[in-house]
């Protein structure tokens, strides 16, 4: 399950639990397991690869709390753990957006008391008030980045700018470009090229998104949000669909290759840090906020992880290099046409994989 994707959710969700092998110490949290009372100690539940051993290292060194982190590969994965536990020993955990909004409306988070957060006021504009979490009452903003194309430019006559190029240059492209295998993520790409919303619950217009996706399926090499990276550096691929950390990630392995946020608007998503109703260290978990809203801090995960900061002063210390980088951030106007997925109801998210299952079956 790609970790963006949440409508295939299954029992499988709950069972395929990955754990990081990167230098982290692993909470052998289960269904069992029992809150810790110790103010010393922190549990997080997050996503792979979001921390490190010398950031917990500084962590303890600054407030005297060890952390333990415990990993998952969905937002789904994580829902399902919490309501089966209890919410286990967990003071912190790292929902993406529309997570967010489900688990406060699940009753799930506690309100943060913002007189104990410290740096709010520094976040961008966009972030101090997100659709899905007015006011950051649950949730203070982490990361965030962009859904858009990378591409060879070297290989390629015309280089894309908007989603209609695929279709434009759907011969050239034959069996050379990918899209992620991810209903809302295609179809949402698909309504925003017609100049619809990324969320649109339109019926019509989602049948019109599949129409158009019916005529560019025989050009598609392939569903894929992972796959895509080798092919591409191999020279197999001309353009992929993807995510912007991912392809910040890729283009240093090839100087041709580069990344569009499409002019017409994609997908914004956010990652974020929350508190669960039953965190057993709340005192902590405020701690580790306070500690992530670092401009330090965040500059660093901004460099180490490619995930942009929402965090205007951690912005103005990273070097030109990576404030000039679009595919971190990238300008207007495709930012400011972007969107986070947002949930659809249960009647239309069925509509939705109807389309998506006669598009990608056969």
């Amino acid at each position: 399950m790609d970790r963006r994707q949440f409508l295939q959710v299954s029992s499988a969700a709950f069972s395929g639990l990955a754990l990081s092998g990167c230098g982290w110490t692993l909470a052998s949290i289960n269904t069992t397991a029992t809150a810790q009372d110790s103010a010393d100690e922190l549990y997080l539940y997050t996503w792979a690869g979001y921390t490190d051993d010398d950031l917990l290292a500084r962590f303890r060194e600054e407030t005297g709390i060890r952390v333990i982190a415990d990993v998952f590969d969905s937002n789904e994965a994580m829902l399902a753990r919490l309501q089966a536990s209890g919410g286990g020993a967990y003071s912190i955990i790292y929902p993406s957006d529309y997570m967010v909004q489900k688990m406060a409306a699940l009753g799930l988070l506690i309100e943060l008391d913002k007189s104990q957060v410290v740096g709010l006021d520094q976040l961008f504009e966009r972030f101090q008030n997100p659709i899905y979490d007015p006011g950051n009452r649950y949730s203070v903003p982490l990361s965030w980045g962009t859904t858009g194309l990378i591409y060879n430019k070297a290989k390629l006559g015309e280089i894309p700018q908007d989603w209609d190029y695929l279709w434009e240059h759907q011969g050239e492209l034959s069996k050379r470009m990918t899209l992620l295998n991810d209903v809302r993520e295609v179809m949402g790409a698909t309504l925003r090229s017609l100049g619809y919303s990324y969320n649109s619950t339109n019926p019509d217009e989602i049948e019109a998104a599949y129409d158009k996706l019916r005529v560019l399926k025989p050009a598609i090499a392939s569903f894929t949000s992972d796959a895509w990276r080798n092919q591409i550096l191999s020279g197999d691929l001309l353009v992929a669909m993807c995510y912007s950390s991912d392809a910040n990630e890729a283009m240093p392995e090839n100087e041709d290759l580069e990344y569009v946020l499409p002019l017409s608007g994609s997908s914004l998503f956010t990652d974020t840090l929350v508190i669960p109703r039953t965190a057993p260290n709340i005192a902590g978990a405020y701690a580790w906020i306070n500690f992530m809203l670092q401009p330090d801090i965040a500059a660093q995960i901004c460099e180490r992880l490619s995930f942009a900061t929402p965090i205007r002063s951690a912005f103005e210390l990273l070097p030109p290099e990576i404030q000039d980088n679009v595919s971190l951030f990238p300008p207007d106007p495709g930012l400011g046409l972007c969107e986070g997925i947002a949930p659809v109801g249960d009647s239309i998210s069925e509509l939705y994989e109807r389309y998506w299952t006669r598009l990608t079956s056969g």
